[in-house]
């Protein structure tokens, strides 16, 4: 299988704690390999394979944050 990437803007994001949510909510979902967060570009990148990008933004949403 081929690895894929999401990126997701995620302008709520301002601190650690905003990381480590996202990221604990994220990295569990099937397929995910990893899960990077840049505070200064609100990005999030999920990397793996065979990716729903809409359990993806579910989770974060979980998290407590909205994808734009």
């Amino acid at each position: 299988m081929t690895t894929e990437q999401l990126v997701l803007v995620v302008p709520g994001m301002t601190c650690g704690h905003c990381v480590q949510a996202v990221t604990e909510g994220v990295s569990p979902l099937a397929g995910v390999s990893g899960v990077e967060v840049d505070l200064d570009t609100k990005q999030v990148v999920v990397t793996g394979t065979g990716l729903d990008r809409d359990a993806v933004v579910a989770a974060i949403d979980d998290a407590g944050f909205d994808v734009a």
